[in-house]
């Protein structure tokens, strides 16, 4: 009998892909849609009715840069006037004076913003915009004065993972109340640039021991949450809290997601928002109901103590590296070709690259809307964490 279909919680809305960062970890597609391809004012209000009409009580604001969307503040007041809380996840870049009062006035619950390092001179050189770290305090400075809530997100990679207890301490002095330490998904153009960017496993276990003992000296003052990489792990997180299960995405064009990676499974067609409605996709979708449960699983994953707990991990990551988007997650240690993660682990570190050539050129190949060439990731196949649920249920 299959398992009954409940009311997602959680959406996270990409409203543009435009942004005036060009960071090289951006999870976003290497296909970034132009200005004239995202959805207009009306039919994102009508997708927010129809999602609290689903029972969506969190919606996340995001991009790109949300905050170029000159609608922004409509599209907050529509939400709010629904009950559904609200997150904006901002890069804190260009945001004009009294805007964000603005979207405190509008109903904004929550304010996400992301700094690429703990130092000016990180955030800066990782971005390819400079003075951008000063853009991004006074955003925080001016969230708190407004009366928002503030979470730091902290993406961690080769060139910043040794700037993790300078991030503790930079969310501290601005007043944060979560902070979350969030190892690079290694999606998109983060994929392109995964030789510059994946730290080696020591790297990973400093990081950790950093954040348990901040985590112990800091309970009741600051939340830390922290993102460890799957592909050091010994058993898979739930991608996006499991497939279609409480949580979707939708791009810039309309397009509803499982999570963000899910259009990296050839055999899969994911639905626009007009085509159906937001209910018709979320519980009729052959995409959607493709991995949805534990019924579409193979062995070892449908015998498994754990299926319900990680709900079989990333399906894109199996795809891209066991070839089977149903198979086991590569990531669990039960998986037949764990070992295969290893070996990709270990080759990505050979092929290492370091930020800067000898002339102190960048060699990240960085995000840009209309580039003329695209990477080649043809070498790569990714080694794919899942977003995390934190954001999506804390309040």
């Amino acid at each position: 009998m299959s398992e009954p279909i409940l009311p997602p919680i959680g959406m996270l809305a990409e409203l543009t892909h435009r942004c005036p960062l060009q960071c090289p970890y951006c999870s976003n597609p290497l296909e970034l849609l132009k200005a004239n391809r995202e959805l207009d004012t009306q039919t994102w209000l009508d997708l927010f009715s129809q999602a609290a009409d689903l029972g969506v009580l969190q919606v996340h604001l995001s991009g790109g840069e949300p905050t170029l969307r000159r609608d922004l503040e409509q599209l907050i007041a529509g939400l709010s006037a629904r009950g559904v809380y609200t997150n904006l996840i901002t890069a804190g870049i260009g945001i004009a004076e009294g805007r964000i009062e603005a979207f405190a006035e509008a109903g904004l619950d929550h304010l996400q913003l992301s700094f690429q390092g703990a130092r000016p001179a990180t955030t800066d050189r990782i971005g390819n915009h400079r003075g951008s770290h000063e853009k991004k305090l006074e955003t925080a400075r001016r969230a708190r004065v407004a009366g928002l809530p503030l979470t730091i997100n902290a993406p961690i990679h080769r060139h910043n993972i040794e700037e993790v207890p300078e991030f503790i301490d930079l969310a501290l002095s601005l007043d944060a109340e979560r902070l979350e330490i969030a190892n690079v998904q290694y999606a998109g153009w983060a994929l392109a640039n995964r030789d510059a960017l994946m730290p080696d496993l020591a790297a990973v276990y400093r990081q950790a021991d950093v954040v348990a003992t901040a985590r112990e000296r800091l309970a009741g003052i600051i939340n830390i949450d922290f993102v460890t990489p799957d592909y050091f792990a010994t058993y898979p997180k739930p991608c996006m809290g499991g497939w279609a299960r409480d949580a979707f995405m939708v791009t810039p064009d309309g397009t509803v997601l499982p999570c963000h990676a899910a259009q990296t499974i050839p055999s899969l067609r994911f639905e626009r928002f007009g085509e159906r409605t937001l209910a018709e996709i979320w519980t009729d979708s052959p995409a959607f109901n493709a991995f949805r449960g534990t019924e579409w699983m193979q062995e070892p994953c449908r015998s498994c103590e754990r299926r319900e707990v990680d709900w079989g991990g990333c399906r894109c990551q199996a795809m891209a590296i066991a070839g089977d988007a149903a198979a086991t997650d590569p990531a669990c240690i039960k998986s037949p070709i764990h070992t295969r993660m290893a070996m990709l682990i270990d080759a990505a570190l050979a092929e290492a690259t370091p930020a800067a050539d000898e002339n102190g050129a960048e060699n990240f190949i960085f995000r840009r809307i209309g580039a003329t060439t695209r990477p080649d990731v043809s070498d790569h196949p990714p080694i794919h964490q899942p977003p995390s649920m934190a954001t999506l249920r804390s309040r």
